[in-house]
């Protein structure tokens, strides 16, 4: 039963983590998700117990969250996604309405 809901919420973790829009986003969500792997083996190694576990990959997620979104690399320009008349969608700068709050 243990197996299968470890199973799950990784399954669940990385559908999740494949939603994201920006890099950042994406960046965070990984680092969350080796983070956890990271934290839950550590936890486990030093408690020998679920709750040890548990907790270490709580930590571990949240950490690597952090330095995921923190390490993003700044790209100088806010990027939007745009819709064209043909429906295809593609990614360019933002124009001026971005900034000003008329988009």
């Amino acid at each position: 039963m243990r197996r299968q809901a470890a199973v799950f919420v990784t399954l669940l973790g990385l559908a999740v983590s494949g939603c994201a829009q920006t890099e950042q986003q994406q960046r965070a969500g990984t680092g969350a998700l080796v983070g956890a792997a990271g934290g839950a083996l550590v936890g486990q190694a030093l408690g020998r117990d679920t709750k040890s576990t548990v907790i270490g990959a709580a930590s571990g997620a949240l950490l690597g969250a952090a330095v995921g979104t923190a390490t993003t690399p700044n790209r100088g320009e806010q990027m939007c996604q745009y819709r064209g008349r043909d429906g295809r969608i593609f990614v360019a700068p933002c124009d001026e309405r971005y900034y000003s709050g008329n988009y």
